[in-house]
């Protein structure tokens, strides 16, 4: 899909811009107005933008920088691809890795010096360039009208999705289904029905009379649990970019949508562009408030909740991460079932959806006083063990499970143990809260045992958290992952990884442009990264999910 960004969430025009400098918010949600943008370039006027993440390139034609680096944008002809420089250097960049300055008027040297900085005490920072208290002020005016201007856009954006498409879907029952419509769509009208209710709330903390003196911090700190419902959109985004692809091969879908864009009068973008606003949303709060923070004394009533709100939306953003992290893995969890002989019972989804910790142990119970050599496999909720195959040490039989919400994990000391009768080393055990029953476990080494004590504890904390957070995976989501897991998997070489969700809405065809694409990452601030991790490759060797 060719994305016009250029198009969206402006209706300005060069009389708004009449200001000693270009002080404009050109850095709006919805992309880059290129024939506005390059009608300043062309008159003279220097025009910045901040990278918002990494480019790294190898080729001579590409103007590689990290982020938070300001580039100086030189051409924006193209939507895909800007030419900029930075200091003597000048090239190509993606465009969709920048955000132009709220406040172009800002001097070079403050740029470096970023909200949350911890080596920067913004009340230690001198002035320079006569960049004062009252050129500040007027900074901080053009962010909050910023952060006001985007959420309106956002909301007749949300509206038009709502109304032109949704509405205009659901007439025609003989194009789709309804569980058509929630992969396409999601939970937009809810994230519709909050965003108007926020809405209403910002415009009343806004200052009319001096909108420097707004206090909208507390505004974002109110509804942060509220913006926890861009997570189920943002995980779904993938699914409804894989329908929308399927529904464009055939012309009655591509004719029905193009229908409704014209009845709501709706500017010239395809449906999945329109779809994308949701996830880029999210992502930019976390901008906008460091930006505000950035303009904010120390001495405002409005920095501590500021501050405090910055912190809120980042967290935001990382729990959204980790929710997509964790959808992403039940699809490996699903697998990993498919491939255990002998399963009964539930599948492990129903219950669980992080798999913590693995390992041998010797189990020992009443039932069976003699010890039994098992691999265990704590989940969320539950703990699973298998036996190996005599011959085939990499093929798993399924032999239990046992339920971890009604489990207490008690440490046992090395010597003589009174349950069992026997003498007991770098064990523990699994005692039901609600019966006699009990389990010893016996570790090959001290360490071991105590890892595994330790995965007891972030099982009990996952499902504290995920019990706090609502987090849940729909039954659609579980019953997907399951039919993935029982299609037969292809011999050989594994084939590339598909790219239908990058692919479909990430193209362009500019002949003299660099030919690669850039790499759009969607959840950029959700930090600290995790570090990368074995334990799948290590649960492989155990269980290959090819028998």
């Amino acid at each position: 899909m060719e994305r016009s960004w250029n198009k969206m969430g402006f209706n300005a025009n060069l009389s708004n811009f009449q200001m000693p400098k270009i002080v404009f918010a050109l850095g709006v949600l919805y992309g880059r107005n290129n024939p506005l943008l390059n009608t300043l370039i062309s008159d003279g006027s220097v025009v910045y933008a901040e990278a918002l993440w990494d480019h790294v390139t190898m080729d001579d034609e590409e103007l590689g920088f990290k982020a938070g680096s300001v580039i100086e944008v030189m051409d924006a002809t193209n939507k895909e691809w800007w030419w900029g420089r930075i200091l003597d250097s000048e090239g190509w960049f993606p465009a969709s890795f920048v955000r132009l300055r709220v406040n172009q008027d800002e001097p070079m040297e403050d740029c470096a010096i970023k909200a949350g900085d911890k080596d920067q005490d913004p009340r230690n920072v001198p002035r320079r360039n006569g960049f004062g208290p009252n050129n500040k002020d007027q900074m901080r005016t053009n962010v909050i009208n910023e952060i006001l201007n985007t959420e309106k856009h956002y909301i007749k954006h949300l509206k038009d999705i709502c109304e032109g498409y949704i509405k205009q879907c659901r007439k025609r029952d003989d194009m789709f289904t309804e569980e058509q419509l929630w992969t396409i769509f999601g939970n937009i009208e809810d994230i519709y029905k909050f965003q108007k209710k926020f809405l209403k709330t910002l415009e009343k903390r806004i200052n009319k009379e001096s909108p420097h003196l707004s206090e909208i911090g507390s505004c974002f700190l109110e509804y942060q649990t509220d913006f926890q419902i861009y997570s189920e959109y943002c995980n779904n985004h993938p699914n409804a970019c894989t329908e929308l692809s399927k529904l464009s091969k055939a012309k009655k879908y591509v004719h029905f949508f193009e229908t409704c864009r014209l009845l709501q009068k709706m500017i010239d973008i395809s449906l999945d562009g329109f779809l994308l606003t949701p996830v880029q949303k999210i992502c930019k709060y976390p901008l906008q408030l460091a930006e505000l923070l950035k303009y904010t004394n120390p001495q405002h009533r409005d920095y501590t909740n500021v501050e405090a709100a910055l912190d809120a939306m980042k967290n935001v953003a990382r729990l959204i991460n980790e929710r997509k992290r964790r959808l992403e893995n039940i699809d490996k969890i699903a697998q990993w079932q498919s491939s255990i002989e002998d399963w009964e019972g539930e599948d492990i989804l129903t219950k669980s959806s992080e798999l913590i910790h693995s390992g041998e142990l010797t189990k020992i119970s009443h039932q069976q006083p003699k010890g039994q050599q098992r691999i265990f496999f704590l989940f969320d909720h539950q703990i699973v063990y298998c036996k190996k195959d005599l011959l085939r040490r990499d093929i798993l039989y399924y032999k239990g499970k046992m339920d971890m919400d009604d489990m207490e994990v008690v440490n046992v000391d090395d010597g003589k143990d009174r349950d069992f009768n026997i003498t007991v080393k770098n064990a523990f055990k699994l005692q039901s809260k609600a019966s006699e029953e009990i389990h010893l476990f016996l570790a090959k080494k001290p360490e071991h045992k105590q890892r595994w004590l330790q995965a007891f504890e972030e099982e009990r904390k996952q499902v504290l958290l995920d019990k706090e957070t609502g987090f849940s995976i729909s039954e659609i989501q579980k019953k997907q992952a399951m039919i993935n897991a029982s299609k037969p998997q292809p011999a050989g070489k594994p084939k590339a990884v598909n790219r239908t969700y990058y692919d479909f809405w990430m193209k362009q065809k500019h002949p003299t442009l660099p030919a690669n694409l850039p790499q759009q990452q969607v959840f950029m601030l959700a930090e600290p990264k995790r570090k990368p991790s074995n334990f799948w490759q290590n649960i492989s060797r155990l269980t290959p999910f090819k028998k």
